[in-house]
Order: C-alpha cells, then sequence, then structure tokens
C-alpha cells in the first residue's frame, strides 16, 4: 500500500474524533475521504457523512469514486456510497442529484486512467437497487437510466478487469450490474429491455479478442437470467437473441482455427453459454428454465 493509502488509513484511526466535514474532503483536487476498519465503523461513518449530504458532499463523494488509488476509491467511496444507500440514508432528492452526476461520465469520454465510468456505472447500480426497493424516480427518469445502461454497455472498450495496484474498472460487470438491478425492477418497461439486450450481446464476445478470466460470464448471464421472468418477452424472441450470439459471417469466426480472435470468441462465448445453461437448469422458474435449451443450443453451434 502506497503512501496516499496509509493516509487514508491514517483518517480511519482518527473515525471516532473526526468531524464530519473531515472524514471525506476535496483538497487540491485531491480525494481525502477516511477508510472503515470494520462493517461497524463504516456505519458510524456512513451515518456521520450522510446525515449532513448536501448537494457539495455527494459531489465530493462521487469525484472520489474516480480516484486512482484503490484505498480511497473502493474502500472509501464506494463502501462508503454503498452502505448509505443500502442503509437508507439518503432521500429521494440527493440520490436523484447523485443519479444525474454519475450518469454525466458514462456518456463522456473515458479518463485517463479509466476508472471513473466503471465506478460510476457500479455506483449507478447501487440507485437503481434503491428504486427497486423503494421507488423514487419516475417512469421518465428509470426510463434514461435503462436507455444510459444499454449505450454504456455497448461501447464498453476497455476489458480490463483487477490490475494490481490499481484495483477493480471491469466495466463489463459492473455494467451487468447496473443492468441486473433494473432488470429486476418491475417498473422497467418492455421497450427499454431490447436496447439491453443488444448491448449485452455486443459484449459477451468483444470485439477486441479480449479472453474473459475474472467472472464476467457469470455476471453478463445474471440480467439475461431475471430478464427471463418477465412474460412480455415470448419464446421466439429469446430464440432470435440467442441466434445473435452464434458463429456468423463476422472476421473473428471466418478467421483460421487457433487464431487469437476465433479462440477468444468461442472461449467467451462458452463461457456465458455455459453460466446459462446451469443457472437456468437449476432454476424452479419455468420462464428462466426455456432458456436452457437455448444455451445448449449455443454450445452445439460453437467451434
Amino acid at each position: 500500500m502506497g503512501a496516499t493509502g496509509m493516509k487514508a488509513r491514517f483518517l480511519a484511526a482518527a473515525l471516532p474524533l473526526a468531524a464530519p466535514q473531515a472524514m471525506l474532503a476535496q483538497e487540491a483536487g485531491a480525494c481525502e475521504i477516511a477508510v472503515a476498519a470494520d462493517p461497524d465503523s463504516r456505519k458510524a461513518l456512513a451515518a456521520a457523512v450522510f446525515s449532513k449530504a448536501d448537494e457539495a458532499r455527494i459531489d465530493d463523494l462521487i469525484a472520489c469514486l474516480g480516484d486512482p488509488d484503490p484505498v480511497r476509491r473502493d474502500e472509501g467511496a464506494f463502501a462508503l456510497w454503498s452502505e448509505g444507500l443500502r442503509g437508507k440514508l439518503l432521500s429521494p432528492e440527493p440520490m436523484r442529484h447523485a443519479m444525474q452526476r454519475l450518469s454525466a461520465p458514462l456518456a463522456a469520454p473515458d479518463d485517463a486512467v479509466g476508472f471513473r465510468k466503471p465506478v460510476a456505472a457500479l455506483a449507478l447500480s447501487e440507485v437503481a437497487r434503491a428504486d427497486r426497493i423503494a421507488a423514487f424516480l419516475t417512469d421518465a427518469e428509470c426510463h434514461a437510466l435503462a436507455q444510459l445502461s444499454a449505450t454504456y454497455m455497448r461501447g464498453i472498450a476497455d476489458h480490463s478487469g483487477f490490475v494490481a495496484g490499481e484495483g477493480w474498472r471491469h466495466g463489463v460487470a459492473h455494467g451487468a450490474d447496473l443492468m441486473l438491478q433494473l432488470a429486476l425492477n418491475p417498473r422497467l418497461a418492455r421497450a427499454d429491455v431490447d436496447p439491453m439486450l443488444a448491448a449485452l450481446g455486443v459484449q459477451i464476445a468483444p470485439v477486441d479478442h479480449h479472453h474473459y478470466h475474472q467472472g464476467e460470464a457469470g455476471r453478463l448471464g445474471r440480467p439475461i437470467l431475471f430478464l427471463a421472468k418477465r412474460t412480455d418477452i415470448d419464446d421466439a424472441a429469446r430464440a432470435a437473441w440467442f441466434r445473435t450470439l452464434h458463429p456468423d459471417a463476422a472476421l473473428r469466426w471466418q478467421a483460421p482455427d487457433g487464431s487469437d480472435e476465433k479462440l477468444a470468441a468461442a472461449h467467451n462465448s462458452t463461457a456465458f453459454a455455459q453460466a446459462i445453461y446451469v443457472a437456468a437448469s437449476e432454476s424452479q422458474d419455468p420462464q428462466v428454465r426455456r432458456l436452457a435449451p437455448l444455451a445448449l443450443g449455443l454450445i452445439e453451434a460453437l467451434p
């Protein structure tokens, strides 16, 4: 852990004596945030910070979500954000403000170090979860969040996951987490589903030949499994979507056997299909079980 991480840890050690404004501050553009040492300390920290959570305080916390230091970003800012929302410590208007602030990076170019967009997507999944549990977004806002999730997922070009010393980017997994919370929301409109499914399809076997190896297949499968519970998606629509994942005339599928692009496409598609097949086969939901033969068909179609 570097010096910045040690400083964050020092703030955590001083937590019982620190004033709330010292727990979260922006100084000269740098994030300064306390890191709780255990769950009880995190709850106390969240209660202190979110009890005075005006827009400026929320903006400071969101800025820390893009910090390149993994201790401040992951153990500090995101852990605090998740604790606050899951503890229902934010009222609707601050959460609506946060959603607007978190949405902006997803529609912007990647930042230099590549953390701001994927962590914003993960933080938005907590907003979507809060709305799923106790609705506060308007139907228009819910629709806009679903459209944003699809646009973000479709455009992900950085497929890096965990990097030692840097922490998690994992844009595909975090984007899928956002879609999962939306898929679980009964207010999600049928018109929102097709763009989300199309975007997920783009990332199941990405065109940059990246070999997924950090749980991406399972994370991509989770929103698919919950969207399968919808009664307004018929068998023909499910089958048509799975057919878009089959090998076709794209260059990666026509590449020579043993080429990296073909191996990556086959590896990623197989991992996704296997994750769906196992989960669907074991499901007690008849709607979800209908995915099993479609996943098996994909496995059989792959080289």
